[in-house]
């Protein structure tokens, strides 16, 4: 990856909604992204889970072609300038990973999919860099499986909550016959209701200054009010004008009956939803009313590749919030970090290792530790849980993934059956980041800044290692017999390392 873009050179995002699929163009503009084309089509997958949550065939064939489309649009964008993220009905799907893989020999890139948290991170700085900085706001975004909600001042979330309710979801759940009634309309209500009752009382405590909508569900909405007069003279969503619709909308019997000025018909099925969910975020947060924002969370992604390339990548704040936030040894992780780069550069071009390579075994390296907050017995499982489950921004859960095997597998036993298990994650290149990761942390066992020996690794093949140690092997007796135990190791995962010394020669 290089290390800026210039203007004209153009980003790209696909946004894998529940309900919607999106695709956003944009060309850089000094540092700012412009879009210069889009498309979007409504795929509906949260609609195609069954009752295993299983996506139906049916669903998925729309899925891939909604994407082969998409990609007939991207010749004139780099690879390494597109991102792909997939929301809530992926994070469901317990056959997820099948479609991804179908998906894999259609797109150019993989697909990411993000936690709720992260999308709701995304889906803020979406909205902040498309509208002029007012103080602290409140965003709402109503999906088709879940609504994020978060508050934040200028580019900085403070608080970011994915609740589960969504306008594809509350349709199968609520209106799923396309009838409209009272009773279908409380029960959605209700439901809405206790999915915000854990975060209602922290963000009114926090508070904000404006509300801002950003999904096709308040799109829809505000419209409607707007052209049936409802809006006030800013064209605004306020809370009488939703009462308004909320009124009209229980006066039809079936969402085909519907005729509001300005709604369109693929808006039709899950609008009873959508207002069901938005007339409880007014009413429990105490909203009066909101405006609506173009950005969104393509335009967020965008916005995060490009903070990527101009080294103001969010993920390295992540991973030194982790660090504080776990009391981790700075110092020994910046020991571990400088002679894994050593290591990785020796090897990366015989093993076909890449930048995005060398960053996640330096982040690796930094976070290698962190699970001796929990314990010092196992405590590489430990840090391994804690990458897997917790809310990092600016990864992906196929990014934690990849983070979580290097840390489980930088000491102790390599089993076999555990190579089978990488591999399966992250292929051959994810087997070797672990190996480089055991070698920097072997290297580092004394903890001090005194001189190493100087140390070289090189790699004839995949399969064949060598570590040239200078000077006599008999100054570093430790160091010595920690590689002899090395070796056993490498075996177990199909290497054989050797060690050249003075001293110390296989």
């Amino acid at each position: 990856m290089s290390d800026f873009l210039i203007d004209e050179e153009l980003l790209a995002a696909i946004d894998m909604g529940s309900n919607s699929f999106h695709l956003a163009i944009a060309r850089v503009d000094h540092g700012e992204v412009k879009k210069v084309a889009s498309m979007s089509e409504k795929v509906q997958l949260a609609a195609g889970l069954d009752e295993n949550k299983n996506l139906t065939e049916a669903a998925q064939q729309r899925g891939l072609a909604c994407l082969a489309r998409f990609v007939g649009r991207l010749g004139s964008v780099q690879p390494n300038r597109l991102r792909i993220v997939a929301t809530n009905a992926l994070r469901q799907a317990k056959n997820g990973q099948d479609f991804i893989q179908k998906a894999a020999e259609i797109l150019p890139k993989p697909i990411e999919i993000i936690a709720g948290r992260e999308e709701a991170r995304l889906i803020y700085l979406g909205v902040s860099h498309t509208m002029a900085n007012s103080g602290r706001r409140l965003v709402i975004d109503i999906g088709g499986g879940s609504t994020e909600l978060i508050i934040g001042e200028e580019f900085e979330p403070i608080h970011t909550e994915s609740v589960q309710m969504g306008c594809v979801a509350f349709t199968k759940a609520f209106f799923a016959d396309g009838e409209i009634n009272q009773k279908s309309f409380d029960k959605a209500v209700n439901s809405a209701r206790k999915e915000l009752s854990g975060i209602a009382n922290t963000y009114k405590a926090a508070g904000w200054d404006t509300v801002v909508g950003s999904s096709g569900t308040i799109k829809a909405c505000r419209q409607i009010t707007v052209n049936m007069g409802w809006s006030n003279e800013r064209e605004e969503l306020t809370r009488e004008g939703l009462e308004k619709l909320k009124d009209k909308l229980l006066k039809f019997k079936h969402v085909s009956e519907m005729d509001f000025d300005g709604l369109k018909e693929d808006r039709r099925a899950v609008l009873p939803a959508g207002i069901a969910i938005l007339c409880t975020v007014f009413d429990v947060l105490g909203i009066d009313k909101l405006v609506y924002s173009d950005g969104a969370l393509r335009e967020g992604v965008m916005y995060d590749l490009l903070g990527r390339f101009q080294h103001e990548d969010v993920r390295d704040r992540s991973v030194h919030a982790l660090l504080g936030r776990y009391n981790a040894d700075s110092k020994q992780a910046e020991r571990v970090v400088a002679t894994a780069q050593q290591l990785f550069d020796n090897v990366a071009q015989k093993l076909n290792l890449n930048s995005d390579d060398s960053d996640l075994l330096r982040r690796a390296a930094y976070l290698h530790e962190i699970g001796l907050a929990i314990s010092h017995s196992g405590y590489h499982r430990h840090g391994a849980y804690l990458l897997q489950h917790s809310d990092i921004p600016g990864f992906s859960q196929i990014d934690q993934n990849h983070l979580s095997h290097l840390v489980a597998h930088h000491r102790r036993k390599l089993r076999s059956d555990a190579r089978m298990d990488v591999m399966k994650v992250g292929g051959s290149k994810l087997v070797h980041l672990c190996l480089l990761l055991r070698l920097a942390v072997l290297l580092n066992h004394s903890r001090s800044d005194e001189m190493l020996p100087a140390i070289e690794l090189s790699a004839e093949n995949a399969q064949q290692w060598q570590l040239s140690v200078s000077g006599d092997a008999k100054q570093w007796p430790l160091l010595v017999a920690d590689l002899h135990d090395e070796q056993v190791q490498f075996k177990h995962w199909d290497i054989e390392l050797n060690i050249q010394s003075e001293q110390f020669i296989d």
